[in-house]
C-alpha cells in the first residue's frame, strides 16, 4: 500500500505536488525517510554480502528499487517546496534541501505563530517550556526531530563559503566554549547533577563536576542556536508572504545574547 501511493505519485509528479496539501507533504516526508532508512540498511547488506562473495542479486535490485523511491520522493517535495515563495527562499539556504523546506512547510501554520516563538515551541525548542505528570509533552515529535537535522545540516556546511547559518553555529560554539570554560554554566551542571541520574564513571559526570557542560551538551546549543536564528527568519519569511506585511513584534536578536540584529539573507 506504502509502494502503491509514491508510484501513483510519480506517474505526474509536478502536477501531483502542486496540489499537496500539508497533510500529504507531511506524510511524504515521513515516507522519505522511512525508505532512506531501508535503503542505507539495504547498501550495508549489500557490501556484507560482497565481502562474504554470497549472492546478492535480489538484495541489490531491492536497494535500487528503494533509491529510485526515495529520489522520486524529493522530487515531488523540491515542487511542492518551488510552489511556495517561503518555500523558494527555505531552497536558497545552504544546507536546507527539499525534503527539509517541505517538512518545515507542512509541519508549520503561520496564522498559528504570531512569533518565532511560537514555532520554537511547537519544534520542542523553547527549553522553559513544562509539562505535568501523564501530559503530552507540547511540542511536535516530527518537526523537533526535522530541527534536529537541520542543526546537524548546518554543521556539515559549516565550511563552504556561502553558507549563512553553518558560520553562526561556529561562532555560537566558540562563544559557548569560552562561556563554559569560564565557569558561566556552573549553576546549570550543578543543577543536572542533582535532577539526573548519570554514572559517576562517565565523562559527562566529570564535566558536570567541576561545574562545566561536556562538549556533546556544548555542541547541542550551538546547533539548537543556529537552528533557532534560522527559524526565526523563516518566520519572518512567511509572515510577510502570507499577510503583505513584517511580523507586529520583530524577533530581538538581542534574547539571544547578540548585541545587533542578523538579517534575512536572500530576501
Amino acid at each position: 500500500m506504502e509502494l502503491q501511493k509514491i508510484q501513483k505519485l510519480t506517474k505526474d509528479i509536478k502536477q501531483s505536488a502542486k496540489k499537496l496539501d500539508k497533510a500529504e507533504a507531511r506524510y511524504l516526508v515521513d515516507t522519505y525517510y522511512q525508505f532512506q532508512n531501508y535503503r542505507i540498511a539495504a547498501a550495508a547488506q549489500v557490501r556484507a554480502s560482497n565481502e562474504s562473495e554470497e549472492p546478492n542479486e535480489i538484495i541489490s535490485y531491492v536497494f535500487d528499487e528503494l533509491r529510485t523511491i526515495e529520489e522520486e520522493i524529493k522530487k515531488t517535495l523540491k515542487v511542492y517546496a518551488e510552489n511556495d515563495e517561503s518555500g523558494k527562499w527555505a531552497l536558497s539556504i545552504v544546507g536546507i534541501g527539499p525534503v527539509l523546506a517541505a517538512g518545515l512547510l507542512a509541519h508549520i501554520d503561520i496564522e498559528k505563530a504570531p512569533t518565532a516563538g511560537h514555532i520554537w515551541s511547537f519544534a520542542g525548542l523553547n527549553p522553559n517550556t513544562t509539562w505535568g505528570k501523564g501530559e503530552k509533552r507540547p511540542w511536535n515529535a516530527k518537526l523537533k526531530v526535522l530541527c534536529w537535522k537541520i542543526g546537524q545540516s548546518f554543521v556539515k556546511v559549516s565550511n563552504r563559503e556561502n553558507d549563512v547559518y553553518g558560520h553562526i553555529y561556529k561562532e555560537r560554539k566558540e562563544l559557548e566554549m569560552g562561556r563554559n570554560e569560564a565557569g558561566e554554566y556552573a549553576e546549570q551542571a550543578k543543577n543536572k547533577l542533582a535532577t539526573t541520574k548519570i554514572g559517576k564513571d562517565t565523562e559527562a559526570y566529570k564535566w558536570y563536576s567541576e561545574g562545566k557542560l561536556p562538549l556533546g551538551h556544548i555542541q547541542q546549543r550551538a546547533e539548537r542556536y543556529a537552528t533557532k536564528i534560522f527559524l526565526s527568519h523563516l518566520h519572518e519569511v512567511m509572515y510577510i508572504n502570507h499577510f503583505g506585511e513584517k511580523p507586529p513584534k520583530p524577533f530581538a536578536i538581542e534574547i539571544l545574547g547578540h548585541a545587533h540584529k542578523i538579517y534575512v539573507p536572500n530576501f
